[in-house]
């Protein structure tokens, strides 16, 4: 398995992170976890097309984890790629279908790109056929303790506790051959997250704040520290151990070594910070 950071950062406009996005390529598979703002662009700049992936897997809707979604879905289509599996929670068939239905915000382009006949032209030329369908993911929507089934891997979901009610909040353990992967999503520490990170060859967890910053109750429990992600990874038996969604306040040398050296105090292990464009064979 490798993993691709494409997007590292949080839902603040910043230059230097894009919003979250993980690509992993098992086998003959590319399985895009969450797909924010920039990702799209950096999915580029990684040497990789829109149609190059398989798979989009949804930890939670919140904008910075979705917002590069219909331009991902609608660039392969316009490569003539296969339809992408798509599985995210409730509502994400509402939101497809918002996107790309009859009826939805996307319907007059693609009218324009089907039936224009300059366009159905530009369509032919690059070994497209008429009549054109139209952008068709195949969406499967997913809850809490759904597993999904590839080829020769398997993903399993619990709760990540972050945004409910409001939300359902996943993170995801991908395992292939011997080998696993686990991704948080946003998530404060739990009993579930640590179960499904047991024994992980790498686990990829979001850093949303700091070791002494003064917050409230509700965001401590929801927003772990470096120290305290990296006793949790100790405990679960974690072999290495990724943070990512750094804010902007914190990515900054000064404080990237403060994070390091508080949780790889705490986990025992050398610990790293994700950076776009990093690539990681697990």
């Amino acid at each position: 398995m490798k993993l691709t950071i494409l997007g590292s950062g949080s839902p603040e406009a910043y230059e230097r992170r894009a919003s979250s996005g993980y690509l992993i390529e098992v086998g003959s598979d590319r399985i895009l976890f969450d797909c924010g703002g920039g990702v799209f662009d950096n999915l580029l700049l990684s040497q990789r097309f829109p149609s190059f992936i398989t798979h989009i897997v949804f930890s939670h809707l919140h904008s910075d984890h979705m917002m590069d979604y219909a331009r991902l879905v609608h660039a392969s289509w316009d490569e003539g790629g296969k339809p992408i599996k798509v599985f995210g929670p409730p509502p994400i068939k509402t939101i497809t279908e918002g996107y790309f239905g009859s009826d939805g915000v996307l319907a007059h382009d693609l009218r324009a790109r089907t039936e224009l006949p300059q366009s159905q032209e530009v369509w032919r030329s690059r070994g497209g056929v008429m009549p054109r369908p139209w952008p068709a993911p195949e969406v499967e929507e997913i809850i809490s303790g759904d597993t999904i089934e590839g080829n020769g891997w398997r993903i399993q979901s619990c709760n990540a506790p972050h945004a409910q009610p409001f939300l359902e909040c996943m993170a995801f353990a991908l395992t292939h051959q011997g080998k696993k992967f686990v991704y948080s999503g946003d998530a404060g520490l739990c009993s579930e997250i640590e179960t499904l990170a047991k024994n992980a060859n790498l686990l990829l967890h979001w850093c949303y704040r700091l070791d002494g910053e003064v917050v409230s109750p509700e965001m401590a429990l929801a927003a772990p520290t470096p120290m305290e992600i990296g006793e949790m990874a100790k405990r679960a038996g974690v072999r290495s151990l990724i943070l990512t969604h750094f804010r902007k306040h914190m990515d900054d040398p000064a404080h990237h070594d403060n994070a390091i050296k508080r949780a790889s105090d705490a986990f025992g292990k050398t610990i790293a910070i994700a950076e776009d464009l990093q690539q990681i064979e697990i």
